[in-house]
């Protein structure tokens, strides 16, 4: 799914106050293309960049519907890159998803057994409207007293989505116009919905529901290439949590766009707490131990995603994708996926926000490497870490320098240092290219 972006939200807090990349120098000139205006734009400019309207460009934050209607690689130049994978919908529309997940949990229990396959739970049972409807019906039959979730397969914030408890509800849905495919539209496919079974005991702060924004960079689907950053945000309910009224979206459904509509919302506010903010909270509640399963869950979730979505994924030299993953947590401690967004939206809405967007997206570029500003096998870069090259990448034991067993996951994990690692990734290219001039 793509989430709308409007004008970039005026923040206080300008690119002077920001100094993100801590006075790394810049690489060679770079051009750029656009038609977003918000923290990318930003970032992109603060490096030195040059925007172009034409075809010279280097970098181009497209949408998607540029890539879907005229991605051509052989007329790119051969070092160009580009925001997005051709097929990124495999991943981003929630029934294709639901799909791909679906087919690869057969493949692995074929394959490996049904314990292996288990790990393709993470995902709420879904059908897809109006091809499953019968199978819908028989399931929901099965198990009265269920609350199910309506979502359409390619909208975004929120809009659309209902709940219900009743088939009938689901009857008079059918009639609706919106439920029939439109032959006009340029969308991915058909107006579709998808039907899941709604997480009725979600984990609460405060009596609030919650979920997660998770940040994924993928560099290559062949072979498989991936980055997680360590910083996110949780997005919360400005209501306290209830199942007596379902019919509340500002109750159940997470969304700013859906939570900033409500009469008390407090703009200079927000609701969002940082995922260290988060991962910190689980830490006093849970305990250590506990709050690192829960994280390397999370990351099984995205490494079983985009295996599953691998097979039908058309990868390209000149692709990467920064996905933005939407996981709750569940009383158990336990992750679902909600859904997975092709361009998470990067207009920023406070200071926090537009720190974590801004410095997130400048590491990204890092490790893209587009203006020469590593050696280029770093495993950490700023606020991203690399979690799988072709296989697993594990931490190393910043003391001993040996890999320990643990992947090199660190959702939550300290940016403190941040800067320093960027400074340290620049000294060390400096010191390569001084030792290719000597030699």
């Amino acid at each position: 799914m793509a989430e709308a972006e409007g004008g970039a939200t005026k923040v206080d807090l300008s690119l002077e106050e920001y100094d993100g990349d801590g006075g790394v120098p810049h690489g060679p000139q770079i051009k750029f293309r656009t038609h977003f205006v918000n923290t990318v734009h930003d970032v992109m400019t603060h490096l030195g960049w040059t925007q172009v309207h034409d075809d010279s460009w280097d970098v181009h934050w497209a949408d998607v519907g540029w890539v879907r209607d005229s991605f051509n690689p052989r007329q790119m130049k051969t070092t160009a890159k580009v925001c997005h994978f051709p097929t990124h919908f495999e991943l981003t529309r929630k029934d294709y998803m639901a799909k791909n997940l679906k087919r690869h949990k057969r493949k692995l229990e074929k394959e490996s057994g049904k314990e292996v396959a288990a790990r393709c739970n993470f995902m709420p049972q879904t059908y897809w409207l109006p091809h499953d409807y019968p199978m819908f019906v028989q399931e929901f039959k099965r198990v009265p007293n269920t609350v199910w979730i309506m979502k359409p397969v390619g909208s975004a914030q929120g809009k659309g989505i209902f709940l219900i408890s009743k088939l009938s509800e689901v009857m008079e849905f059918k009639k609706d116009t919106r439920f029939q495919p439109d032959a006009s539209s340029k969308d991915d496919g058909p107006k579709a919905y998808i039907v899941q079974r709604y997480i009725s005991n979600p984990y609460l702060i405060g009596g609030k529901k919650f979920d997660l924004r998770l940040y994924v960079l993928v560099t290559s689907y062949n072979p498989l290439v991936y980055w997680v950053y360590r910083e996110g945000f949780a997005r919360f309910s400005g209501y306290p949590f209830s199942m007596e009224d379902i019919s509340n979206t500002k109750v159940h459904l997470t969304n700013v766009a859906v939570q900033k509509k409500a009469k008390d919302y407090d703009k200079s506010k927000g609701c969002k707490w940082l995922m260290t903010q988060v991962t910190r909270y689980l830490v006093t509640k849970h305990g250590e131990e506990a709050v690192n399963r829960l994280l390397m869950r999370m990351n099984d979730v995205f490494l079983v995603s985009l295996e599953a979505v691998q097979p039908s994924m058309f990868s390209d030299k000149h692709c990467f994708e920064l996905y933005g993953y939407d996981i709750m947590i569940d009383t158990d401690l336990q992750p679902w996926l909600i859904e997975v967004n092709a361009s998470p939206s990067l207009t920023a809405d406070t200071p926090s926000d537009y720190r974590l967007k801004y410095g997130m997206l400048e590491d990204m570029f890092t490790v893209l490497n587009i203006d020469d500003r590593r050696v280029g096998d770093e495993e950490r870069v700023g606020g991203f870490d690399l979690v799988w090259n072709n296989g697993p990448i594990f931490r190393t034991n910043p003391v001993t320098q040996e890999r320990e067993e643990e992947l090199n996951v660190n959702l939550g994990g300290t940016m403190v240092d941040r800067k320093d690692n960027l400074h340290a990734i620049h000294k060390r290219l400096q010191d390569e290219q001084q030792k290719k001039i000597k030699n």
